[in-house]
């Protein structure tokens, strides 16, 4: 910023709080001692308004606004070029700066604790209590608000504390799922196999893949859906309906892990229309080393205590 600029911006913000100044004792002046009967001579509905001088408190109030701004000033760059005389910032005081360096003093406090940690396997720390807890404080932070505080997801967002992983369950797949993220696409079949396709595959999977029981009064041609499943669906979810882990597409066997829902309403609006969900990668906000603590929280979530002391 020019010379020139720099000094008209610091003159404008000194002046108007110079001139904030008089107005607020110039508009005092004159003001009664107490408060009076006497009315400003004019009414609103009937209602007239007494002349009595503003509350003590408003006044200190306003003062104290003004001094506040003064200090910030100085402190803090607002005044043209000035930088202001924080401690710290020889170049200026940013909010980008501020963050910076608080992330570095945690880096520094805490980044020998994650390097410690990081030199373990996701199994060990698996076993670890202390590394445990600070992953579930990850947990809480940033993977709740869609699998839930207890880890067992909603609709849409999968169980963590089960054994049904669409990606894989053991330690390294966890890890990745949470390093880059994942994006799983159901595309949608109803233009493709029609109404009548949708409901056959859909009572198939439902009843001789899954085995559960249709609702009664249920009119489907099983035959039928097994030959359009075997057209349209094996190349995902395997011929058996065991899935493909390299896909993400979900064991047709087992319910647990439909995640959008098992009921044959559900099945049939999953088939029609598809589905499309994704998991944030993770890697740009908290770096590998939290993320390996992170993914040994959520491996020790599946797995049983003497399954942990086996490894």
């Amino acid at each position: 910023m020019s010379t020139f600029w720099s000094g008209y911006i610091a003159l404008l913000t000194l002046g108007t709080i110079v001139a904030l100044f008089w107005l607020i004792f110039a508009t005092r002046k004159g003001e009664s001692a107490g408060t009076t009967d006497k009315t400003m001579g004019h009414s609103f509905d009937g209602i007239e308004e007494y002349d009595n001088p503003l509350p003590k408190w408003w006044f200190m109030l306003f003062i104290g606004t003004l001094l506040f701004g003064i200090l910030y000033l100085v402190l803090y760059p607002g005044l043209g070029n000035w930088k202001g005389v924080l401690p710290g910032y020889e170049n200026g005081w940013t909010q980008e700066k501020e963050w910076q360096r608080e992330m570095d003093q945690a880096e520094q406090k805490y980044g020998p604790i994650f390097a410690k940690y990081a030199s373990m396997s996701v199994e060990q720390l698996a076993q670890d209590e202390q590394a445990l807890k600070m992953g579930s404080r990850l947990f809480a932070n940033y993977c709740a608000i869609c699998h839930g505080s207890d880890a067992k997801g909603s609709m849409g967002f999968p169980n963590l504390a089960d054994h049904e992983w669409r990606w894989g369950g053991e330690p390294d797949a966890i890890k990745a799922s949470i390093l880059n993220g994942r994006i799983g696409a159901m595309p949608a079949w109803g233009q493709v196999i029609g109404e009548e396709g949708v409901a056959n595959v859909a009572a198939y999977v439902r009843a001789e893949l899954a085995g559960l029981p249709l609702p009664e009064g249920t009119q489907a041609d099983l035959a039928a859906g097994k030959a359009v499943f075997a057209q349209n669906c094996v190349a995902c979810h395997g011929a058996a309906g065991e899935g493909m882990a390299m896909l993400g597409a979900p064991k047709l066997t087992n319910p647990a892990g439909w995640i959008y829902g098992s009921s044959l309403a559900q099945l049939q609006q999953t088939i029609r229309h598809g589905r499309n969900g994704q998991m944030p990668a993770q890697q740009q906000y908290l770096g590998n080393d939290k993320v390996h603590l992170l993914a040994a929280y959520v491996y020790s979530l599946s797995q049983k205590p003497e399954q942990l002391a086996r490894q």
